[in-house]
């Protein structure tokens, strides 16, 4: 592979913005992806992929080059020549590059690689919380499939598609997919692809969205006519599954704490034709008590760590925080008792969070179900979804179920 000058110092830029200002890896390649229209898919690919790349093991290769922060320009490069180094690619005479010692960079790299925290890149108190909280094998063994690069998932949209006539679209246009066990709606790319650009996307046949986080609205059980509430909506990705699996029957409430999430929310379900949600900004505590003991079903897709979704954000790994944890469980401890009270009695409510530590998923719903807000709930089903098991993103899901009153 021969590298080019610009594309090289467009990883550089990205890698500056991500790590010395705290901006998201996602909207930074965004950012630096509009420097030259010129640039074709190969180009766009490599700057993405390399950024992506490099945060990924950020922390294997600030070591093996003896980086500490700040990431100067200068530094920024001499980690982009361990990283090319350790690919195989010849680094081009350039000044911005240093001599570089290549035997020692494999040799560094085959010594670090004999550590866990170093091999897999991750910060030391993150290392010793998993391994504490997963036990050593299986943290290991997620640690290794949360490193792997994400695939591209596909949820059919239902409200205006079924999954054979989105599937030959695609292949029309050069893109094609496979099913997935066990997921219904979902079309696995063989390849990456820009799917944005297709007019099945911009007809709404299709939401991106990872295979486990497809399971989340299914476990809620929903039906069409029932009121549903969405409790941590965000800009909508399980709301819009949820409105098709009502065929947009029924209402289906989406708040959140964030308003122009939800403004984002309505736009997709434009798009999707999904009619039957109802935005709700949760501006005070009344917009939840109002809706106490009215819902068949309710949703909580409480915010968390994101420890299961690092293959999608590897920047997550530097900017997550120890006392963060604490916090969120906190949090999430909070969301539960008061949001379960929306659900009618003989409803059912769902538990979900993109995180693996049992301390954000079974340790709360124990803990809930111990509480004056959970004793009239049941744990009705559980799944723990590891990357490592099933090739997909880290998931909690649990359903309970609320008594229903016996009428004298």
């Amino acid at each position: 592979m021969k590298l080019h000058r610009n594309l090289v110092f467009a990883v550089v830029d990205a890698l500056g913005f991500i790590f010395n200002e705290g901006e998201y890896a996602d909207k930074v390649v965004e950012k630096v992806l509009k420097y030259d229209k010129r640039w074709g898919a190969r180009d766009r690919g490599f700057i993405a992929e390399t950024t992506y790349d490099m945060v990924r093991w950020k922390r294997l290769y600030s070591e093996i080059g003896e980086i500490k922060a700040p990431y100067t320009r200068p530094k920024l490069f001499r980690m982009f020549a361990v990283w090319a180094v350790l690919k195989g690619i010849q680094l081009p005479d350039w000044k911005q590059i240093e001599p570089t010692p290549e035997r020692r960079i494999k040799g560094k790299f085959d010594e670090l690689s004999k550590i866990r925290k170093y091999r897999e890149s991750v910060p030391d108190w993150l290392d010793i919380l998993g391994e504490k909280a997963l036990g050593d094998a299986l943290w290991t063994k997620e640690l290794v499939a949360l490193n792997e690069q994400a695939s591209v998932i596909l949820r059919t949209n239902t409200l205006k598609t079924n999954k054979d006539t989105l599937r030959d679209a695609l292949t029309e246009n050069g893109i094609y997919t496979d099913s997935i066990k066990g997921h219904p709606q979902a079309l696995k790319l063989e390849q990456r692809a820009n799917v944005f650009t297709t007019d099945a996307f911009k007809n709404g046949w299709f939401e991106v969205q990872d295979a486990s986080s497809q399971l989340v609205a299914e476990a809620l059980d929903v039906k069409p006519g029932q009121r549903v509430v969405d409790c941590c909506a965000g800009a909508g990705g399980k709301t819009l599954h949820l409105a098709a699996l009502m065929e947009n029957k029924g209402q289906l409430i989406a708040m959140d704490i964030y308003a122009n999430k939800l403004k984002e929310l309505q736009r997709r379900a434009k798009r999707a034709g999904a009619f039957n949600i109802e935005p709700r900004h949760i501006s005070s505590t009344k917009v939840i008590k109002k809706l106490y003991g009215k819902a068949d079903r309710v949703l909580i897709d409480a915010p968390c760590s994101g420890l299961g979704v690092l293959r999608r954000n590897p920047d997550a790994k530097w900017k997550l925080q120890e006392s963060f944890i604490e916090k969120i469980t906190s949090t999430q401890r909070e969301i539960l008792q008061d949001y379960s009270k929306m659900v009618k009695d003989g409803g059912k409510m769902v538990y979900a969070t993109c995180s693996i530590l049992p301390q954000e998923n079974s340790q709360q719903v124990a803990h809930f179900l111990k509480s004056e807000a959970g004793a009239n709930f049941t744990l009705s089903r559980e799944q723990k979804v590891y990357a490592s098991k099933s090739g997909f993103d880290g998931f909690y899901i649990a359903l309970l179920e609320k008594k229903a009153t016996v009428e004298a």
